[in-house]
């Protein structure tokens, strides 16, 4: 499903649907496309809301896991949301991470899913290679267990990021600061339900990152999807969205 963004107060984001609220969150060089099956899948009975984060249009001074957070939260209270289903992807799930830590009384509960935090081996922690576009087309094939998942549409909006300096140089501020922003030591403290859904193939945080969130979060549990690398809802959006629905009730 083609997926309609609004703009309002300076805020660019998706919101389709009524019910609960199921907040997701995209990754370094994701999109709102990354999230289609996941609205087509819930938007029936969920009001799923896709706030665009700020990535390639923060302050260079504020590129990092801190001004992210910051945004998450005043996006949040701009629209009043409150007992969240909160799903992060990737460094997406970082921020969610932050968000839950600070904020848990509006966090119902969470749901990571290739989420950096303690670990993570990616493309953004060294400058990308502009107009270089074999090796976008490899880097950006590597987060999938099948490289045809990566498609030319989604290549080339990749290589069209890289080929910006202003864009490159925030891409490595954030990717930096989230390597520095190791949370070990903080998400014993989340107490909400949480679902991890890791590919068994994730080449990026790898499933050994997986289990020690789990070991880290109290009240976890873990499901791994077969064939699959660091976007299971893209990869195996079924299985993906069966897995959420089983957790949600």
């Amino acid at each position: 499903m083609a997926l309609s963004v609004k703009e309002e107060n300076g805020y660019k984001y998706v919101e389709e649907g009524q019910g609960p609220i199921l907040l997701l969150l995209h990754g370094l060089f994701g999109a709102l496309s990354n999230w289609e099956a996941v609205v087509g899948g819930f938007s029936d009975r969920y009001r799923v809301v896709i706030p665009m984060l700020p990535i390639y249009e923060m302050p260079i001074r504020e590129a990092g896991l801190e001004g992210l957070s910051r945004f998450l939260k005043e996006f949040v209270d701009f629209k009043g949301l409150d007992n969240m289903i909160l799903i992060g992807n990737s460094l997406g799930g970082h921020v969610g991470l932050l968000y839950t830590l600070n904020n848990q009384e509006k966090v119902k509960k969470l749901i990571l899913t290739g989420s950096s935090g303690l670990f993570e081996d990616s493309m953004g922690g060294s400058y990308p290679k502009r107009g270089n576009y074999d090796y976008i087309r490899e880097r950006v094939a590597y987060t999938f267990y099948d490289p045809k998942v990566a498609t030319k549409d989604l290549i080339d909006e990749v290589f069209d990021i890289t080929n910006s300096i202003p864009k490159c140089l925030r891409i490595v501020a954030i990717a930096k600061s989230a390597q520095r922003n190791n949370l070990a030591d903080e998400i014993p403290n989340i107490k909400v339900p949480t679902l991890l859904v890791w590919g068994l193939n994730d080449t990026i945080t790898p499933p050994l990152v997986a289990h020690e969130f789990n070991r880290l979060i109290p009240n976890s549990e873990l499901r791994f999807i077969d064939k699959c690398c660091h976007a299971p809802m893209m990869e195996h959006p079924e299985k993906f969205n069966e897995i959420v629905s089983e957790f949600l009730g």
